[in-house]
């Protein structure tokens, strides 16, 4: 019948325990189990349906127990050991504080701590050091006296600042033989090499055009430095940031500074000069030897031209020399006569008319024939007078002759 109608006696639930008594729970009996198969309950089982322990005594930890315990905190331990060195980082494994090997980039796995250390160095990585100065925010600098103010070979103070680029080509040197910081014995070092430097150079060497060269030197002689001590540090470059005099005479070293750069300026300005001028002027003279060895070849060449017709004339003149004077003459005068303005004047009348010539007009067109036709006669030898004459003596002797032909003949 119901459980929940009269009669039923009230002794029973839906779930068909009695009232008046409750057993344990299925979670408390699925850890109780759990208990019993790992070994962590010694107590007894009670006769009663509670399960309670008869002696009374609770329950302790077992030795399963302590053996899960170990077995996961060897595992943590074991997996502490593996590490990760990324690109352009070596490791350093020690093991017991001794050297063991160096890692490259990668997944490795060393004996975890205590009996194992790995230390990581970035061997890429350029870093600077700053000697006679200290930058603040790459903009600003502020002035080290300590570091910066140096003596020169010719004992003068200098102020002098370097920027020193280096990298870790050695992470073992550097670990095991350097016991101060890096950053540090790299700043030393540096301050000794550029001492040597400076103290081998006069102060006007250094601030003018010895900057180049002091920084190379300084280059090499703190990578010796550094090499002498086993550092692992390789340098890459060395720039020196300021040169200058002491405050006291700045004033006059930036005159004496100014002055070289005018006095470079002004070389450069003469050889550009030289360099416009000279190719001109030779220029200039290869066409004026050019023209002169033109002209010595037209003068050879029209004088031999003529000396050529003077042959010929010669010939004709043996073989009929009054025929030739008569043509010489008539050639002449053609010549003369053609380049001159003539003027025919009959007196036959018998009149007694007088004539204005323009004597100044005539006297400068005589000068100006005159000296064209010295200007292109040229000399040559007379085979006959057995001297040099020139053309318009030849033709003046000509035209006399032929007038003295002419008038004898007309005789």
């Amino acid at each position: 019948m119901p459980w929940d109608q009269p009669g039923s006696g009230g002794d029973k639930d839906p779930w068909g325990q009695k009232n008046n008594q409750q057993g344990p729970s299925d979670l408390d009996k699925v850890i109780k189990d759990i208990k019993e198969k790992l070994g962590l309950s010694r107590g007894g089982r009670g006769r009663g349906d509670s399960g309670s322990d008869d002696s009374g005594g609770g329950s302790r930890p077992s030795y399963g127990m302590f053996v899960i315990i170990g077995i996961v905190a060897l595992g943590f331990w074991v997996a502490s050991g593996f590490y990760t060195i990324t690109q352009g980082e070596q490791g350093i494994e020690l093991r017991l504080g001794k050297y063991l090997r160096t890692t490259e980039a990668g997944l490795h796995w060393r004996i975890p701590s205590p009996i194992d250390s790995v230390d990581i160095i970035n061997v890429q990585s350029v870093n600077t050091v700053e000697v006679g100065y200290r930058s603040r925010g790459g903009i600003n600098s502020t002035t080290v006296p300590r570091e910066a103010l140096m003596l020169t070979k010719d004992e003068n103070i200098i102020d002098i600042q370097f920027a020193v680029l280096y990298d870790v080509k050695s992470p073992t040197d550097m670990m095991f033989n350097v016991s101060e910081p890096i950053e540090s014995v790299v700043r030393q070092a540096t301050e000794s090499a550029v001492r040597e430097t400076i103290g081998q150079n006069t102060m006007d060497f250094a601030i003018t055009e010895g900057r180049a060269a002091i920084a190379t030197e300084t280059q090499t002689l703190l990578q010796q430095i550094l090499d002498r001590y086993k550092t692992g540090i390789n340098v890459r470059s060395v720039e020196m940031q300021d040169a200058q005099p002491p405050t006291e005479v700045k004033d006059a070293f930036d005159d004496a500074v100014r002055a070289r750069e005018d006095e470079q300026r002004l070389k450069n300005l003469a050889e550009a000069y030289s360099n416009d001028v000279i190719p001109r002027a030779r220029g200039a003279a290869v066409r004026v030897t050019q023209e002169a060895e033109a002209y010595k070849a037209s003068v050879i060449a029209k004088a031999e031209g003529e000396a050529s017709r003077f042959d010929q004339i010669l010939t004709e003149y043996e073989k009929a020399p009054q025929v030739t004077r008569d043509r010489l003459y008539i050639d002449t005068m053609q010549e003369v006569l053609g380049r001159t303005s003539k003027m025919v004047i009959d007196q036959s009348q018998g009149g007694n008319s007088v004539m204005y010539l323009p004597l100044d007009k005539m006297i400068e067109n005589s000068r100006n024939t005159r000296s064209s036709s010295n200007q292109n006669n040229s000399m040559f030898t007379d085979p006959l007078a057995g001297g040099s004459t020139s053309s318009s003596q030849v033709n003046r002797t000509g035209t006399g002759s032929g007038r003295t032909a002419s008038r004898s003949s007309t005789r």
